[in-house]
């Protein structure tokens, strides 16, 4: 052993106390599963059709982003199965449940190469009722009361941006617009139309959202100030209007129409909220937002795009959401979810974020941004001073921590063919540790892959009948060990050498070693004394120390996690 490790060691160390004990939920260690319920399971099939979508075009190339069936039915039935459980999540990231815009947007941009629908729930129409794709209001209700009574959060997204776009079917159903169309031929999609030649006529329409809702294209915005800009031809919530405004002509018409027949799917939280107030546009936003909060006890959000979003409205909708979860829990008290004491959580979406430390939005209430730059190709090599890092970063900021993924729903970019040690870096990572739906299990790409917008193949159906057995039974297995073992996500870390690390806490120590060689025998001067009884949490196999080392028959892909 070199004299210099062996310093290292005993320094830092050899006075650590061996004490354990449970230790509460702490968000900046949670496991996070990420999934777009439209694409997960379809628990009810009798809730596949609605608001006179086409889901179904012939192809998986057309059908790239129809719904495909997924919903809260389907979810629950995974939850009851223990699915979340087995992989040691602490916190379900469901994309968003809003009623989405009925028609669809051009695939891929100005090719329209394939009907673009709101399935993953980016593209709001009524914030006040849940979409009939998902399921009903009871149904949601009783998904989110399951994941609590398992110990789970549950997240949803926030997006303070803009409402979804306006499709000829929404103009045909609420007379928006005059497309010239009938329902039926407003909802095929139509390979030739051109958004923005119909977005160029909004100044003629009557009843969508006006000039002081949103960003009007002949109005004098600068484009390259991201809060100015429309992000990707969406229109845009004047966030920085103060001045009251009332609701749109066409929810009350939508309202109107629907009377008491979408009783199952209102948010009875957000009825008192269809009515005109002395608001803002945001105001009117942030209470239909918060709404879902107040009536189900949802946990978290993550916000979409942040930098194009004032933070004060940011602060305004941490401030409302802390508000109705302290509200839901003192009329739950004593049921799932209704005991714990967490503030209500934010991340972001910020292009280009890390882990670097955001003051500003620390203190409008985020905890985190989204970090895009983990790594993604499983380098068992130099992991460890990535790992550091992140550990230095939690030690330094009390309530701001990393949020770490290998795929989300922007991005596919872990190595499908190293999966496995790409799970390691990840789940044996200080902070949060993302997983999206499918990295688990082998999840590949559809036809999708071939249209302009490729990126909508790695949104594909989960692969129940076709799982990647090994590749599950790693996430589960370290999952479950990083869910035992806080001191893995939240601990200090002391770095030992390329391939070595040690995690420890006033309570905890554990020893990481990757890349274990057969046979080998493992350093453990200065952590654990000679005659100490140690196990190798993935395996489950038990070893004595000796002339300050230990070792195990086996080990298996690529880890060594050990602890008294």
């Amino acid at each position: 052993m070199k004299k210099h490790y062996l310093f290292i060691l005993l320094f830092f160390f050899c006075t650590i106390p061996a004490i354990y004990g449970a230790e509460p939920f702490k968000w900046k260690g949670a496991t996070v599963y990420f999934v777009i319920t439209d694409r997960f399971c379809d628990g009810d099939t009798t809730n596949n059709q609605n608001y006179g979508r086409k889901t179904d075009y012939g192809s998986e190339r057309l059908n790239a982003a129809t719904f495909h069936g997924g919903d809260l039915k389907g979810m629950l039935q995974k939850a009851k199965d223990g699915y979340f459980s087995k992989l040691g999540v602490d916190v379900v990231w469901m994309t968003d449940v809003y009623e989405q815009i009925h028609g669809w947007m051009s695939g891929s941009g100005a090719i329209n190469d394939f009907p673009h629908y709101g399935y993953h729930g980016y593209y709001p129409l009524d914030y006040t009722q849940i979409d009939k794709n998902f399921g009903t209001i009871e149904e949601f209700r009783e998904l989110v009361d399951t994941l609590h009574s398992q110990g789970i959060r549950v997240m949803l997204g926030a997006n303070l941006n803009d409402p979804g776009y306006p499709t000829l079917l929404d103009a045909v159903q609420y007379g928006f617009a005059n497309t010239g169309l009938t329902r039926e031929q407003a909802a095929e999609h139509i390979r030739e139309w051109n958004f923005d030649t119909f977005f160029e006529g909004r100044n003629k329409w009557k009843g969508w959202y006006d000039r002081e809702w949103i960003r009007m294209p002949d109005e004098n915005w600068d484009e390259r100030n991201p809060l100015e800009a429309t992000l990707y031809g969406m229109p845009d919530y004047k966030d920085e209007n103060t001045n009251p405004v009332k609701i749109p002509p066409f929810l009350k018409k939508k309202w109107k129409m629907e009377a008491n027949s979408n009783d199952a799917w209102v948010n009875p939280s957000a009825r008192k909220l269809r009515a005109d107030h002395k608001w803002s546009p945001l105001q009117y936003v942030i209470a239909w937002i918060a709404s879902w909060v107040e009536e189900f006890g949802i946990d978290g959000f993550r916000c979409d795009i942040v930098e194009n979003t004032r933070i004060n409205r940011w602060k305004e909708l941490n401030e409302a959401c802390n508000f109705a979860l302290q509200n839901w829990r003192k009329k739950n008290a004593g049921r799932p979810g209704g005991d714990w004491t967490d503030k209500f959580y934010m991340t972001g979406d910020m292009e280009g974020a890390s882990i670097d430390y955001k003051p500003e939005y620390a203190e409008a209430g985020f905890s985190s941004m989204v970090n895009f730059y983990f790594p993604k190709h499983g380098d068992l090599d130099g992991i460890v001073y990535t790992w550091q890092a992140y550990s230095d970063s939690l030690l330094t900021h009390r309530d701001w921590h990393p949020f770490s993924y290998l795929n989300n729903s922007y991005h596919r970019d872990a190595d499908p063919e190293n999966m496995i040690d790409c799970a390691t870096t990840l789940l044996l990572a200080p902070g949060i540790a993302q997983i999206f739906y499918g990295d688990e299990s082998g999840r590949g790409l559809s036809d999708a892959r071939l249209n302009g917008d490729s990126n909508q193949a790695f949104r594909s159906d989960m692969n129940w009948n076709s799982m990647d057995s090994r590749l599950l039974k790693h996430f589960q297995t370290l999952g479950k060990i990083r869910k035992e073992n806080p001191v893995i996500a939240t601990g200090s870390q002391t770095t030992l050498d390329t391939h070595s690390c040690l995690r420890y806490d006033e309570n905890d120590k554990i020893l990481i070693r990757l890349r274990p060689q057969p046979d080998e025998y493992i350093p453990v001067v200065g952590i654990f004394p000679d005659g100490t009884e140690l196990k190798e949490l993935y395996t489950g196999q038990s070893s004595i120390v000796k002339d300050g080392k230990v070792g195990f028959s086996e080990y298996v892909n690529n880890i060594a996690i050990i602890s008294e």
